[in-house]
């Protein structure tokens, strides 16, 4: 068996052997041992896909309206480090490297679009990592293909511009593998090792990739030496993972609404790893499998199917298995899984292009123009995806839009008029916009989220909140359209009281619908005894705003 060991040495695009291998020394075109790529198609190979990930990631970044989680992240980051780091022991721990580093963010600037800057940044990192990662194992036509197919996947471009960790982990765990491919030469694990730990704490699911690794240096046969020293290192980073993961496992209430994968689940994934048109889908899905055929090298070769497979299949299998006991698994957890996709299928191209060699001076080589060709392709499964890409950056395609609900709010209500969020989640909306609620009285508030270290302030209890409500003859409500729908019910008992009180004692006389939430204004019923005085009169009109 040939020792997996010194096996970064890349196979130009095009040599002779096994498609996307890694051999122990590399053979040049034309049979020279070691002749390495050129650097300036290397540097090419990263760089493109960069480009064209930063010209996606910014193109509608600023469009106009955060979704809940986004929100979370702004109202959190805005706090002081203290508060965050109350808040942390409560709630959201898996996200609290992230919120310290947007805390540093957004002190230059608390808006929408610095808010997803360094998600388009780190989106932009990855598609250089791909198409790096590609150039090493499989030479620089291989990496700009990946790189620039990683780029134009709607999966990568609607994480580029969120908000939350997901492609800073993508950025971290794509760049671990590729410090694999060196580590397993050098000897070196220590870049290795800390990458992937700090990774592991922007989002513990990122711990998954070491399962993949572990697998791809088993398919590659590889040699004691270099299971010590990534055993050292993965040690190193499940030690370091052990506090933050027993204080996430003591909030996993916070995942109580994940319902377990079905196999619908794991279709789903694969058509937005490998392309979410019809079109791109099945010319992705064969040139894949294509891409497998480095699995049939000889032992002691980490080939580019032996790493890509396992870092697409491993880490999405192991959380819907594991989720099927209590349900874990959400796409964006494994967004990084996504950096093997486009390099399996970049693989499988390579060979059929090879296929296609020309009579050059006496030896069949390729055109100079294929890797052109293949971007050329590349153009057209990017015009398949822009109407998804489009779609992508309009707000009302996100889970929901909280500046649509702030706006209808701004325009209704007052101020000095109560309000009561339903359920107490609903307050994310006044606390990502506040100007559009200055001035309200929110009804339900005991304390407020920097002083009960909360994401959405502590609540009256039911007493405490029928006391209150008894002293208003109208209230507004936001309400979630799920539960004003019936799709939802709620189950604290603050949210039934407040179910139970409006239902009792209030009537609803005007209400404004947006696509995520209901503003709507309750008076009190006649008859029912509330603050002393005369039942409640017209509503007054609401003075023009500016």
């Amino acid at each position: 068996m040939v020792n997996v060991g010194p096996l970064v040495e890349p196979q130009p695009s095009g040599a002779a052997g096994e498609a996307a291998a890694v051999p122990v020394r590399a053979a040049a075109p034309d049979g020279t041992a070691g002749r390495a790529p050129g650097r300036r198609a290397r540097t090419a190979a990263a760089l493109v896909p960069a480009a064209v990930m930063l010209a996606l990631g910014l193109w509608g970044v600023d469009r106009g309206g955060m979704w809940r989680d986004e929100a979370v992240t702004l109202q959190v980051a805005r706090r002081g480090v203290p508060g965050i780091w109350r808040l942390l022991h409560s709630v959201d721990a898996v996200h609290g490297l992230y919120y310290l580093l947007m805390h540093a963010v957004l002190a230059v600037r608390p808006d929408e679009v610095l808010l997803r800057l360094p998600s388009v940044c780190a989106a932009t990192a990855t598609a250089a990592l791909v198409g790096a990662l590609g150039a090493r194992l499989a030479g620089p036509r291989v990496g700009l293909w990946a790189g620039l197919l990683y780029a134009i996947t709607p999966m990568a471009g609607h994480y580029a511009q969120e908000g939350r960790s997901y492609a800073l982990v993508a950025a971290g765990a794509t760049g671990a593998t590729l410090l694999l491919t060196r580590a397993v030469r050098t000897g070196s694990w220590r870049a290795y090792g800390l990458l992937l730990g700090l990774t592991c704490w922007l989002h513990e699911f990122a711990v998954l990739l070491l399962l993949a690794h572990a697998v791809s240096l088993a398919l590659a046969g590889a040699e004691r030496r270099v299971w010590r020293g990534w055993g050292r290192a993965a040690g190193a980073v499940v030690l370091a993972l052990l506090p933050m993961a027993l204080v996430s496992h003591a909030q996993s209430a916070q995942l109580a609404w994940l319902g377990p994968p079905t196999w619908h689940t794991a279709r789903g994934l694969l058509r937005a790893f490998l392309g979410e048109s019809d079109p791109l889908y099945w010319t992705c899905l064969p040139l894949a499998l294509l891409g497998l055929a480095g699995l049939a090298a000889p032992r002691g070769r980490l080939t580019l199917a032996r790493l890509c497979l396992p870092l697409t299949v491993v880490p999405p299998a192991a959380l819907m298995l594991a989720s099927q006991l209590s349900p874990l698994y959400v796409d964006r957890y494994v967004l990084y899984a996504l950096s093997g996709a486009p390099l399996l299928v970049a693989a499988g191209a390579d060979m059929v292009v090879r296929l296609v060699r020309l009579p050059v001076g006496g030896a069949r080589r390729l055109p100079p123009v294929a890797a052109l060709c293949g971007v050329a392709l590349l153009g057209l499964g990017f015009v398949c995806q822009l109407p998804l890409l489009r779609a992508d950056r309009d707000p009302a395609n996100r889970p929901d839009d909280l500046a649509a609900v702030a706006r209808v709010a701004q325009r209704e209500m007052r101020p000095g008029q109560p309000v009561l969020f339903l359920p107490a989640q609903a307050r994310n909306t006044a606390l990502a916009y506040p100007d559009a609620f200055r001035g309200v009285r929110d009804v339900a508030l005991l304390s407020p989220v920097t002083g009960s270290g909360t994401l959405y302030g502590q609540e009256a209890g039911p007493a405490l909140l029928r006391a209150r409500l008894a002293g208003l003859d109208r209230v507004w409500v936001v309400a979630d359209r799920d539960l004003v729908e019936g799709r939802w019910s709620p189950t604290g008992a603050g949210e039934k009281a407040k179910m139970a009180l409006l239902a009792e004692e209030f009537t609803p006389v005007e209400e404004s619908l947006s696509p995520d939430a209901s503003v709507r204004l309750y008076v009190r019923r006649a008859g029912v005894s509330g603050a002393p005085g005369a039942p409640p009169g017209p509503v007054p009109p609401r003075p023009a705003r500016r």
